[in-house]
């Protein structure tokens, strides 16, 4: 089995250790992208993909460039411990990891196991995040690294909204 996919199943296992060592290697960033890529189409093949294959990859890259400085950010200046020491580069390659989860979706192919694999597959994923988070900005809480994460979606699901808005998609 390649480094890749063992780097992929480890993640979706939630291995703190994992994340710890996608943060400290520099070249992790392709292997980031390969898995938020390949989530993103395991997605639209499992019938959740209303952007079609490239428009949700594209915008799934999109998302997770952007969620991934919010988390930074949010991380790093309003809510960092004493221990906190990150860059942007750190949380791009373990939340990239984190999307691992996102790949069981494909099994939504299967019309029957479609919502339930999607539920699924977003919890596990959140679960992902809040650990991906949680080792990259070096917290000791665990409740800390949730509150970012969820602060850092609400604000990307407003500014997704504002922008949606403003070139009148609803």
């Amino acid at each position: 089995m390649s480094p890749f996919v063992q780097r992929m199943i480890r993640a979706a296992k939630l291995d703190p250790d994992l994340y710890e060592e996608v943060e400290a290697d520099r070249s992790a960033v392709g292997q980031a992208v390969g898995v938020v890529v390949l989530s993103s189409l395991a997605g639209g093949i499992g019938g959740y993909g209303q952007l079609g294959l490239v428009g949700g990859t594209l915008a799934a890259l999109a998302g997770w460039y952007v969620w991934a400085y919010l988390a930074y950010w949010i991380g790093t200046r309003l809510f960092p411990e004493s221990e906190t020491r990150a860059d942007h580069g750190e949380l791009l390659r373990t939340v990239g990891f984190a999307a691992s989860p996102g790949l069981i979706r494909v099994v939504g192919v299967v019309p029957a196991l479609q919502w339930a694999v999607h539920l699924v597959a977003g919890v596990w994923t959140i679960a992902a995040m809040v650990v991906a988070v949680r080792q990259a900005l070096d917290y000791k809480s665990t409740a800390r690294a949730a509150g970012v994460s969820l602060l850092a979606w609400v604000v990307q699901g407003f500014a997704v909204g504002l922008l949606v808005w403003l070139f009148g998609g609803g």
